[in-house]
């Protein structure tokens, strides 16, 4: 039998969207039991990341109506599935979007589970964190150091980790100068994440009204994206060795290739509608790359919060209840949060 803090049974809320483009309700649910390599969450944070909205809307296959999003997920343990083992009730953890995945392939095999053919979305494969609890694999659990809150955990697990797993998987090195792309949900984790690992961080956006901006979250320069060729000015500073874009405009991404350093990369985590234009003679140039990166497992997630921990790297939040969930759902679709809204449920 699994271990639990809760009497069986019971009822729970969830944020339930029944069809494509429907309105996130508030409804009330039978609380799941975990089964065998599962634990059950009492969440006490989720946060709305733009990745929510593609699942609201179908577009990952595998997405079943009426469909509970939301993959930021940060709270206790409060029951144990059977067979457990290296968790406890009361446990603090987090889970981002990888949740969960087969164990078996090569990608799980040689530590890159992210990659896994059969991963785990929570959201798509099973309910996710817009609710009082939620039920996942133990393989998908993250611890959450002290010194984080929920509210401050829950947005680290999936933009946090994007942007931090990253960073510390590129050529850059510390004192390289490394560009971050983008202020917003992800790209002020990323300007603060670049500062903390020791890289000459520059950061580009629209508008010499960031600056003030840019420098308070750490960056050392700041380039403004409508007052000139962004290229030219990362060559003036002898050229980027990483520009990490976290945009949604794939010309503003394009327009940074010719500014990279020799062997530069471009790493994309913003996912653009439109085609990247880039030619062959841009990449020979200097030996440049182009590649994406895609979030990371439970222990890059874990390895992420601890970092923040003691480097004092923190997701700037905007906190709603989850009642309010529609309302903040609609103020992360309109650019207005600064920068991830977070739901919480009052645990």
């Amino acid at each position: 039998m699994p271990a639990s803090t809760a009497p069986p049974g019971g009822a729970s809320r969830a944020v339930r969207i029944s069809a494509p483009g429907g309105t996130p309700l508030l409804v009330e649910v039978a609380r799941q039991e975990p089964g065998p390599g599962s634990v059950r969450i009492a969440v006490e944070a989720c946060g709305v990341c733009h990745s929510d909205l593609l699942i609201s809307a179908g577009f990952l296959p595998g997405t079943t109506y009426p469909v509970t999003p939301g993959h930021e997920i940060a709270g206790r343990i409060d029951a144990l599935g059977e067979g457990v083992e290296g968790w406890r009730i009361g446990d603090r953890v987090a889970v981002g979007w990888y949740g969960g995945s087969c164990g078996r392939c090569d990608a799980c095999r040689e530590g890159d589970a992210v990659l896994c053919p059969q991963v785990s979305i929570p959201g798509v494969a099973y309910p996710g964190g817009y609710a009082d609890s939620v039920v996942v694999p133990a393989m998908a659990l993250a611890a959450i150091p002290d010194e984080l809150t929920a509210a401050e955990a829950a947005p680290l697990a999936c933009a946090g980790v994007t942007v931090f797993n990253a960073l510390r998987r590129s050529a850059a090195r510390p004192g390289d100068t490394v560009a971050i792309l983008g202020l917003g949900g992800l790209g002020h984790l990323g300007v603060q994440f670049a500062h903390a690992m020791g890289f000459h961080t520059v950061a580009v956006a629209r508008g010499r009204e960031k600056e003030a901006l840019a420098h308070r979250l750490g960056a050392a320069r700041y380039i403004d994206s409508t007052a000139g060729g962004v290229a030219e000015a990362l060559r003036a500073l002898g050229g980027a060795k990483v520009v990490l874009a976290t945009v949604t405009d794939a010309a503003a991404m394009g327009a940074t290739i010719d500014g990279l350093g020799r062997r530069g990369e471009l790493i994309v985590v913003g996912v653009a509608p439109e085609h990247l234009k880039v030619t062959a003679f841009q990449l020979l140039t200097g030996d440049r790359k182009i590649y994406g990166h895609s979030s990371g497992a439970a222990v890059d997630t874990q390895d992420t919060l601890r970092f923040a921990a003691q480097s004092g790297v923190r997701a700037w939040i905007e906190e709603m209840p989850l009642e309010e969930t529609a309302a903040a759902v609609a103020r992360m679709t309109s650019g207005r949060a600064r920068f991830r809204m977070v739901l919480t449920t009052g645990r």
